[in-house]
């Protein structure tokens, strides 16, 4: 406790005063002289809080370490590729393709991504790596269209980058499932517009095979990192490990956009359902109020998905320059090693 400006007391010198008529100052009724020399509730005097802080530092110099748990670490190495580049890979339009393995390169030690099932549920990245010495299992979302492998029985089709198809969202369920097998911590990289939607994908099973990674995430016992790279959507921002999925850190790029929707497609959604109440009773929208309503839904939309508009209600932890997403992994593991596992990883059931 430190000298003149230190104090603890049940009831200060006011309402003392108030309470029983004893007149006191709060130094002599709970001042540091008092606590430690006197009543004996606190331990260490302090001149200043300088002297504070180093006799805190002195003493936790001499703790022993506890269990730790027990994450793998080496010797870091810088990426191969420049980190700066990061800058420039981003596009600006949101409906424009890149390719998430660039952005891996430039976070990942020595730029090596050993990714899991390559061929295979193409719309979402998988693969180990590590981070400033640390071993990681990274889920990303691929944001180029890729195509399928045609197969006798199944022929190819076209899938977009940043949507979670049922082969995608299988994949991913079994390589969490591999991570916590393995005790190897979880980095989500979210750029994410959702789940496949539409018949094929609904008669394919998209319900019950999205269900399955969400069940991997939130079932997972290893630390989770989330990093909002670019959109992060409705269902899709669940199964990226959101902020209800308990990640250790959850950090947004200032490119970062987060909500059920974006506001173009919010706006087209809303303008439908509108345009329908009014036919029902008869009227119809003009194409002027039509375009009135759509701007003024949209507008609405775009403010609230700015990265800052969540920073501020504590949606995510903080807002990070790119070139710092490294550190701010590495010093959660850190961290999070030092909180050993407390419970065995249950999958539970799961729909096939």
């Amino acid at each position: 406790i430190v000298e003149k400006t230190g104090s603890i007391f049940l009831a200060g010198s006011y309402l003392v005063k108030a309470a029983i008529g004893e007149s006191i100052d709060n130094e002599t009724l709970g001042g540091a002289t008092t606590h430690c020399e006197v009543s004996g509730v606190t331990d260490y005097k302090a001149k200043d809080d300088k002297d504070a802080l180093d006799r805190i530092k002195s003493i936790m110099d001499k703790i022993g370490e506890f269990d730790k748990a027990g994450y793998n670490k080496i010797a870091a190495k810088k990426p191969k590729l420049p980190q700066e580049d990061i800058y420039g890979l981003i596009p600006k339009s949101r409906g424009d393709q890149y390719d998430m393995r660039e952005v891996i390169d430039r976070l990942v030690d020595d730029s090596v991504f050993e990714e899991y099932k390559k061929g295979y549920g193409q719309t979402l990245l998988t693969g180990y790596a590590r981070i400033d010495g640390w071993a990681v299992g990274i889920v990303a979302n691929q944001r180029k269209v890729v195509k399928t492998t045609k197969a006798k029985t199944k022929p190819s089709e076209m899938q977009f980058g940043g949507v979670i198809y049922s082969d995608s969202a299988d994949k991913a369920t079994r390589f969490i499932a591999n991570c916590n097998q393995k005790k190897i911590p979880l980095v989500f990289l979210q750029d994410v517009t959702g789940f496949m939607v539409g018949s094929k994908s609904e008669h394919g099973g998209i319900i019950k095979d999205g269900a399955k990674m969400v069940n991997a995430v939130s079932n997972s016992v290893v630390p989770k990192f989330t990093i909002i790279i670019g959109n992060s959507y409705g269902a899709g921002n669940y199964a990226m490990c959101g902020k209800a999925y308990d990640p250790r850190l959850i950090v947004a790029w200032p490119s970062a956009e987060l909500a059920v929707m974006s506001g173009n497609s919010a706006a087209k959604v809303l303008l439908q359902i509108e345009k329908a109440s009014l036919e029902k009773q008869g009227e119809k929208i003009t194409k002027e109020k039509e375009d009135e309503l759509f701007n003024k839904i949209k507008d609405r939309y775009d403010n609230q998905v700015s990265p800052y508009y969540a920073a501020s209600r504590l949606w995510t932890d903080a807002i990070i320059d790119p070139l710092q997403t490294r550190k701010w992994i590495s010093i959660g593991i850190e961290a999070a090693n030092h909180a050993p596992i407390e419970r065995a990883f249950n999958l539970g059931i799961i729909q096939t």
